[in-house]
This record gives structure tokens, C-alpha cells and sequence, in this order.
């Protein structure tokens, strides 16, 4: 086995181009003819500040109502450091009293009729007046629109997204039932947004959901109350208990290799499963739910409330403790940069973070392994490389680590 390491030929252009070109495919899917974004005049739909301009775009804010500009720039995101903070209010205090020509220049303005932008779908479909506000992410395969939705006077009231390929119409559809299903589980431990709209539109599939009240003041998180969080997703559609080899998951698990088989890492995963599958033998593993994508910015640790977001790829009959790891490993590449160093410590770290889940001693370290396998797998199907995804390339942290630990079992 070995790992692969070289990036495809569609991997030529950096970051800022890529957000660039997505601003323009996002507004022609939000505002599609016979709405203009050129500058044709005509009756106004929307009209839009990039922040902080058009060749690096990270927010859409909508202008005509500097109460609700300002507000969709403090909720947009919880800044991570003093000097963020400071930047974040200068802009809100920019786009509040109308000053924003001396940082910001880029506008788009939006004419046509509004009935035929999202603004208007979503107002019918809300039956509420409101203001969008656009959030534009980095480069992945599953990046969709992320829409801020925002009342009159500036409450954020709820988030969108929109599914515009198969890909991410599937993810919006699978977050749709996940968050169905939470709102029926009983869970005690955290708290999930609540589904307020699902439909389709244009094609794209569309979700709103509740907007949980991320801007409220922090509180410390121990990995006590995180692990319990964790837990309590895990039993939240009951368990099941059985070897490895012939469980549910590992069906799935082979028919996603499958689908995978042709790529050059596939072969070496498909070994890798291989071995695992030997070495775990009769032992009994348990299977339950997990988040799927349980990092630090999907979630915010309230005095009173643990609120967790972005579950579209929850899922059931999973190992036990895949959840752990996950955080674990995006903790560790978020604040090192290292993320091959990262996926070795998290590995390290298997008896730790699995024994709080009732993982056997003998099988941390290979549901640790199944974990790294399952994110690769992941990885693969969704062709995160090709989309320029910054981690995209397995073979330059994650496939080395793994084939490393596999063949030293």
C-alpha cells in the first residue's frame, strides 16, 4: 500500500480565485433571469456589500437597512481572537452608519422582479418579511449557498441552505431527515435546530432551520459535558452489538469502497479495511449514531446549552466513539495546521477519547483506523481534491498515517 500524494490537474488556482468564480455561480443560482446582477437597471430587488470585497468574498450583506447589515455582520460568525473582534465590530459599525465606501467598494445590485429571487421564495414560504444575507465558504465539493435570514429589525431568525448539485442536494436532504428525526429523539444533553421549511426550488433543494443562539456568551467546555453530548447522540436510535465483519456498517462500508475502487487510493483502502477486518476478529464492537462532522465550529458551548449544528452527515449503526475521534482530529488541525501530525496524535490518543464509550481495550485503536478509513471514503465519493478542497489530497496527511498504523498492527 501506498499512499498517494499528487494533487489532480484541477487543482490550478488558489483560493481567492476560487471564491471569486463561486460568487458568481451562487448569485446566478439566487437570483436567476430574468433577474440582473450586471447592473441592468431595472426595479431593485436586492442590493449587496461584498465583505471584504469581490476578489476575496466571505459575506454578502444586504444594505438596504443598515439595522439589518449591521446585524447580519455580527452574527455571521463568533470571531476566535481580540483582533478579529475588533475588526468584526469595525465593520459593524462600517455597514451601521453608511460608511462602509471608505473600507468596502464592491456592491452588487440586484433588479428584476422579486418574485423571481430567493428573497421572495422564502418570504411565501416563511410567510414573513425578511432580508438575506450570504455567506461564501471556502472551496469544497459539498459548499452550498448558506443563506442568513434575517427580520426587519435585525433578528436573525433562521439559516438556509440550498442544494445545487447532487452532491449537496443529497446532503441537504439527508440534513432534512436528520434533524426530522433529532426533534423526535428525546435528546437531553445538547440542543439542535428545528426544521422550519423544506421544499424545492428551481431545482435546488431547500432547507431553513431554526437559528440556534450561537452569539450568546460562551462558556468553558469540559470534555465531561462534551462526551455526554456525544453519548447521547449515539443512543439516540438505539444500539446494536456484533463483530465487525458481516455488521451493517460494514456492508456499507464495502459498497462505498466500492463505489471508490477505481481511484488510485482505493486500493490501498480496500487493503487497509482488510486488515482491520482480520485483526478484529470475534470481538463485538457496538454500533449506534453519530454527527458525522462533530467539530468545534459546528457547536458552541452555552452556561445553560450545548448547541450543535450542521448534521447532514448524521448517520446510524456506526461505530461507537467515530464522533470523539472526528473532534478530536479537527481540533488538532485547527489549531496546529499540521494535519498529518494531527491525524497521528488523535490516533495516539484512541484509548482516551474511546474508553468514555465503552470501547473495548483491544478495539480502540482499529475503530480509530475504521474512522480514519470511513473519513478517506468520504473523502473520495465526494471528490473533495477535484473541488480544491485545502485537504483534498489524502495521500499528503491522512492515507500515510493510516497505512503506516495498519501494517504495524
Amino acid at each position: 500500500m501506498s499512499p498517494v500524494r499528487t494533487a489532480p490537474a484541477e487543482l490550478t488556482a488558489g483560493d481567492a480565485a476560487l471564491r471569486t468564480q463561486y460568487l458568481t455561480e451562487v448569485m446566478a443560482q439566487l437570483y436567476p433571469e430574468p433577474c440582473r446582477t450586471d447592473g441592468t437597471p431595472g426595479p431593485l430587488v436586492a442590493e449587496y456589500l461584498v465583505v471584504p470585497n469581490a476578489h476575496r468574498p466571505r459575506l454578502l450583506v444586504p444594505t438596504l437597512s443598515p439595522a439589518v447589515a449591521a446585524a447580519a455582520v455580527r452574527r455571521y460568525a463568533e470571531p476566535q481572537s481580540r483582533i478579529a473582534r475588533l475588526k468584526r465590530d469595525a465593520v459593524v459599525a462600517a455597514v451601521h452608519t453608511r460608511a462602509t465606501g471608505l473600507l468596502f467598494r464592491d456592491r452588487i445590485r440586484v433588479t428584476g422582479p422579486v418574485s423571481a429571487g430567493i428573497d421572495g421564495y422564502l418570504s411565501d414560504a416563511l410567510r414573513r418579511d425578511l432580508a438575506v444575507s450570504i455567506h461564501i465558504g471556502p472551496a469544497r465539493a459539498n459548499r452550498k449557498p448558506v443563506l442568513q435570514l434575517l427580520s426587519p429589525d435585525g433578528d436573525t431568525f433562521a439559516f438556509g441552505k440550498l442544494g445545487t448539485g447532487p452532491l449537496t442536494r443529497r446532503l441537504v436532504q439527508a440534513e432534512t431527515a436528520a434533524l426530522t428525526a433529532l426533534g423526535h429523539s428525546q435528546l437531553t444533553k445538547l440542543t439542535v435546530p428545528r426544521v422550519l421549511h423544506a421544499g424545492q426550488w428551481r431545482g435546488m433543494r431547500v432547507l431553513v432551520q431554526s437559528a440556534l443562539p450561537v452569539w450568546l456568551p460562551r462558556a468553558p467546555l469540559t470534555q465531561r459535558r462534551l462526551t455526554s453530548a456525544m453519548l447521547d447522540v449515539a443512543g439516540c436510535c438505539g444500539y446494536s452489538t456484533g463483530p465487525l465483519v458481516g455488521s451493517g456498517y460494514w456492508q456499507e462500508l464495502q459498497a462505498r469502497l466500492k463505489a471508490v475502487a477505481e481511484r488510485p487510493e482505493g486500493a490501498g483502502l480496500a487493503a487497509a479495511v482488510d486488515v482491520l477486518a482480520a485483526h478484529s476478529g470475534e470481538t463485538a464492537l457496538r454500533y449506534g449514531a453519530w454527527h458525522g462532522d462533530w467539530a468545534p465550529w459546528n457547536m458552541a458551548n452555552l452556561a445553560d446549552a450545548l448547541l450543535v449544528w450542521d448534521w447532514e452527515r448524521f448517520a446510524t449503526g456506526v461505530p461507537l466513539g467515530f464522533d470523539a475521534i472526528h473532534h478530536e482530529l479537527q481540533k488538532r488541525i485547527q489549531s496546529t495546521g499540521d494535519a498529518r501530525a494531527a491525524v497521528e496524535a488523535t490516533v495516539h490518543r484512541a484509548d482516551e477519547l474511546l474508553a468514555p464509550f465503552g470501547v473495548a481495550p483491544v478495539a480502540r485503536e482499529i475503530t480509530a483506523l475504521l474512522y480514519l478509513v470511513d473519513l478517506a471514503v468520504r473523502y473520495l465519493t465526494d471528490r473533495q481534491a477535484e473541488a480544491g478542497a485545502r485537504l483534498g489530497v489524502l495521500g499528503t496527511w491522512l492515507l500515510p498515517v493510516l497505512i503506516r498504523r495498519v501494517e504495524e498492527l
